[in-house]
């Protein structure tokens, strides 16, 4: 054993404890297959969300855990259940009319109401593998349309069919008396229509491979199960995916729970183990709603990706994903400054220490070494304090604080740059609110600015927020925090930020005084 393998058999990130029962799983031997063959599934019904994105990454970050605890080769499959018809037309998309005239047509059948594509299933997995290309996820996509037409889903169709009883004895029991007298695992495509019909079964033909229903005018219709004739209800339809891919690992949301076993059940039925499953807490909105793809509410990755990195978004899903989080713009400024923390210091960690740093998973075991040497929230209040959203304004202070820095030579730190000017016009600025200080206040910030124009001009960050510390405390502040908020919702508008002190740093010691004492002159710094 390397010493990595030594320490991932240990480590309790969550990716290496999902790997290490994956790797239990098949004996920590190669399958007969050749590979282990994890999978995500996509509805493409509407847009692919952020959601989708943070299934992918937790699933290739269990991956990553698995390769570095053995060589067995593993697959990634991205499946998208494009042959489901179209229950309904999402509420963010062009052309609703159109789209409601194809209601219960395959997805890919249904016109793509964007007009790029052949069809709206086509138009959503081509925005769907171009969200994951640009992150550089390695995986293989799959369409439910060419599984079914293809003939590769007519051993496992032809299996339920066999099974159909037994299948119908684990399903039925979890639907409701008019859902029962109704009910199929088949979903027979109309010839004449192409529409997916969910209605009764009245025959089965098992030496025939075919199904029999009854149509609106009265006659039976007899349809073969395979080619593409015939479309799997969703719960027999996973599990008969699982079946025909021999899949070996997926997650789902914690809505699927019930889902997960009833397909677990099917799988069984027709010959197979399920595969390792791991549950994820969903996302919320801001009101603390789930997020939607067809309701579009919560975030998209192109958002998230205005206002910070593609690691910050990776990060956030890495963290506790069993936990129930908020996904919406206030909680990128964090994510966006961690990321930078767990990339410092994973450098001087111990072998063990690195397993652990989420940048390890984020990064597949290689986080760049590129100094980053202000956070996010320090330049958002550069932003806001300079008055300019110029990216050159910034750099002027930032070359400054960092000797040599260029946007050449520090490029994350420029990305950075542009990140924060974003979020700072959208959320920040729009919400300023200037107060006046305090009796209490005013005393305080009068001994500030003395003490600034005191100070040395290359005085570092932490000496600055130790003497405006001692200043809280002189002027018996009952809590500190109470005095930096009131010099952030003086000076700036708001009522947080980072460290005073490496703001000052940051922006110049005379330039800060300056801004103190406009602030005590009472000019109208909402009129910069």
């Amino acid at each position: 054993m390397t010493k990595n393998i030594e320490i991932a058999t240990e480590s309790k990130a969550w990716p290496f404890q999902e790997a290490r029962s994956l790797l239990k799983r098949v004996n920590g031997k190669t399958p007969e297959k050749g590979h282990v063959l994890f999978e995500t599934g996509y509805g493409p019904s509407g847009l692919p969300h952020i959601g989708t994105f943070g299934e992918v990454a937790r699933t290739s970050m269990v991956r990553r855990a698995f390769h570095e605890l053995c060589d067995i080769p593993t697959r990634l499959v991205a499946f998208s259940d494009d042959m489901d018809g179209l229950r309904k037309v999402p509420d963010n998309v062009p052309n609703q009319d159109m789209l409601a005239q194809y209601l219960e047509m395959p997805l890919t059948k249904v016109p793509d109401p964007f007009g790029t594509h052949d069809s709206f299933g086509a138009h959503n997995n081509a925005r769907l593998q171009t969200f994951l290309d640009q992150f550089g996820f390695e995986y293989e996509f799959l369409s439910s349309t060419d599984c079914y037409h293809s003939g590769r889903f007519d051993g496992a169709l032809l299996a339920v069919l066999r099974e159909y009883d037994k299948v119908m004895s684990v399903i039925l029991p979890t639907l409701g008396a008019e859902r029962q007298a109704t009910y199929s695992p088949f979903l027979p495509v109309c010839p004449d229509t192409g529409k997916v019909l969910q209605l009764p079964i009245i025959e089965r033909n098992l030496d025939a491979g075919t199904v029999v229903y009854e149509n609106d005018a009265g006659k039976k219709v007899e349809v073969p199960v395979t080619g593409g004739h015939c479309k799997l209800q969703w719960k027999a339809d996973w599990a008969m995916r699982w079946f025909a891919l021999d899949v070996d690992y997926e997650m789902s949301g914690k809505d699927l729970i019930e889902s997960v076993k009833l397909s677990s059940k099917i799988c069984r039925i027709l010959g197979a183990r399920p595969p390792e499953s791991f549950t994820y807490e969903l996302f919320l909105d801001e009101n603390g709603k789930k997020i939607s793809k067809s309701i579009g509410n919560g975030i998209t990755i192109d958002e998230w990706l205005r206002y910070a990195s593609p690691e910050s978004l990776s990060l956030y899903m890495f963290q506790q994903p069993r936990r129930a989080k908020r996904l919406f713009f206030d909680v990128i400024p964090r994510a966006a400054d961690d990321y930078l923390r767990f990339r410092e210091t994973y450098q001087g960690q111990e072998d063990s220490e690195k397993l652990a740093n989420p940048a390890w998973h984020i990064h597949g075991g290689e986080p760049p070494q590129e100094d980053v040497p202000l956070t996010f929230a320090l330049l958002m209040n550069l932003a806001g304090a300079c008055n300019s959203e110029d990216p050159a304004v910034l750099w002027g202070f930032i070359s400054r604080y960092a000797p040599g820095a260029t946007p050449q030579s520090h490029p994350k730190l420029d990305a950075l740059v542009g990140y924060a000017i974003n979020y700072y016009r959208d959320f920040v600025k729009p919400h300023k609110s200037y107060r006046q200080p305090s009796e209490q206040e005013r005393a305080a910030m009068e001994d500030l600015l003395a003490a600034l124009e005191g100070m040395d001009a290359g005085l570092s960050g932490s000496d600055i927020q130790n003497q405006v510390y001692e200043i809280g405390k002189t002027h018996e502040f009952e809590n500190l925090r109470d005095w930096f908020k009131a010099l952030y919702e003086v000076l700036f508008g708001q009522s947080q930020g980072p460290r005073f002190g490496s703001f000052a740093a940051l922006y110049g010691v005379g330039e800060t005084a300056t801004l103190v004492r406009r602030a005590l002159a009472g000019d109208d710094l909402a009129a910069d």
